[in-house]
């Protein structure tokens, strides 16, 4: 079943691809999922393969979403990134770790694009 978390999550991650293509971005898959993680939106920006991380918030109690990104989700985002690089042969590709960050209030959302948002973390 699922909950109304899941449902913003889900309504979320689909505006933030519609962002990213208006931003030029191709993306190649949405909710990539291994037996290590997730990662939200998979996509080309010209020629870097970006692993975007969807992160957002009703209020402003827990803050702004872009800080919510933990170095636990650092490094299993890194983990499955580095999956998806061996296992479609591209682990010499040009990559990196961006965040969409998307307050929403009163039906109004503000989105924020962070690029390099963090380093690959292996430990």
């Amino acid at each position: 079943m699922v909950n109304s978390l899941q449902i913003f999550g889900k309504n979320n991650e689909s505006l933030a691809a519609i962002y990213l293509k208006r931003q030029g971005y191709h993306i190649l898959e949405q909710n990539y999922r291994t037996r290590m993680g997730e990662i939200d939106i998979i996509a080309r920006d010209n020629e870097t393969l970006a692993f975007v991380e969807v992160k957002s918030r009703s209020s402003a109690a827990f803050g702004n979403p872009k800080y919510a990104v933990t170095l636990q989700k650092q490094r299993k985002i890194s983990q499955v990134a580095l999956y998806y690089l061996k296992s479609t042969h591209q682990s010499y590709t040009r990559a990196r770790f961006d965040v969409v960050a998307i307050f929403s209030e009163s039906g109004r959302n503000t989105i924020e694009l962070i690029k390099n948002a963090f380093e690959f973390s292996s430990r």
